[in-house]
C-alpha cells in the first residue's frame, strides 16, 4: 500500500502508527491468504468491548447486567462498526484478494466492521490499552452520550422469542445450521429454527451464523403473532 494512502487513513482514523506494517495487516482481508488480518480482529474485538463495557458501566451506576450487554450491543454491533468503518472509507483502503474484490467485499458489513476491530488491534500492538482507549471513545463518544436507560429495552429478535416462549412455559427455540454455501471468504448460512408452539421449522438465510438466526427468530415471532391473532395460540399472560 502506498505510504500517501496509509498517511491519509492515519488522519481520517487520528492516529499515526510506529510500524506502518501493523496498519497494512490490519486491513488485508483474508482472501489475500494466510498473512492476514483475522487474529487482529480477534484482539480488537476483546479490547473495544472491554472498552465501551467500561464507559457505560461509569455512565449507568444503576443499570443491571443485562440493561447493560444491551446498550453495548448498540455500539459493538456488527453493523455499528461497519457504520464507523464507513464513516472512515475503510472501503477505499481494504485490500482483498481478486474474486472478494470482484463481488464488492470492500463494502460489505462484515467485512469493514471485522476490519475496524483490526485496526483497533493493531493500535494496540503499536502502543498501549490507552491509546486505545482513548481512539475508541473518540470514535464511539457521541453514540454513548445519546444512549439512555431506556434503550436497554432494546431486545434483538432472538432474545425476544426466547423470553416471549418462556412467558408461555414453551420449550425454548432449536437452531441448526443445514448448509454454509460460498467461499470461505463470502459464505451463508442457512439455518433453521424450530418451534415446537407452532409445531413448525422457519429457516433463514445470512452471512454468519448468528445474522441467519436473527432472521430465523424474527420470522417466527411474526408467525407466533399471526396464530396468536387468529386464536390458535393463547397469548401471554399479562405481566
Amino acid at each position: 500500500m502506498k505510504s500517501k494512502l496509509i498517511s491519509k487513513l492515519e488522519a481520517v482514523i487520528n492516529y499515526r502508527f510506529n510500524d506502518k506494517s501493523l496498519l497494512v495487516l490490519a486491513l488485508t482481508h483474508r482472501s489475500m491468504g494466510k498473512n492476514n488480518n483475522e487474529r487482529l480482529e480477534f484482539l480488537g474485538d476483546s479490547i473495544v468491548n472491554l472498552v465501551i463495557a467500561e464507559a457505560l458501566f461509569n455512565k449507568f451506576p444503576r443499570a443491571v447486567e443485562g440493561q447493560l450487554s444491551r446498550l453495548r450491543s448498540q455500539i459493538v454491533s456488527g453493523s455499528n462498526l461497519a457504520k464507523l468503518g464507513n464513516s472512515f472509507n475503510l472501503s477505499k483502503y481494504i485490500i482483498l484478494g481478486v474474486s472478494e474484490l470482484k463481488s464488492g467485499g470492500c463494502f460489505r458489513e462484515s467485512i469493514i466492521s471485522d476490519t475496524v476491530e483490526a485496526i483497533i488491534g493493531a493500535i494496540y500492538l503499536d502502543s498501549n490499552i490507552e491509546e486505545c482507549k482513548l481512539r475508541i471513545l473518540e470514535w464511539t463518544q457521541n453514540k454513548i452520550d445519546t444512549l439512555t436507560i431506556a434503550d436497554s429495552d432494546i431486545k434483538d429478535p432472538k432474545t425476544k422469542l426466547q423470553e416471549h416462549l418462556q412467558k408461555l412455559q414453551q420449550p425454548l427455540p432449536i437452531y441448526t445450521i443445514h448448509k454454509i454455501t460460498g467461499d470461505l471468504h463470502n459464505q451463508t448460512f442457512t439455518i433453521s429454527c424450530q418451534i415446537s408452539l407452532i409445531n413448525k421449522e422457519i429457516t433463514a438465510n445470512g452471512s454468519s451464523k448468528r445474522k441467519a438466526e436473527q432472521k430465523a427468530a424474527k420470522l417466527a415471532l411474526k408467525e407466533i403473532e399471526q396464530q396468536t391473532a387468529t386464536g390458535k395460540i393463547n397469548p401471554p399472560p399479562a405481566t
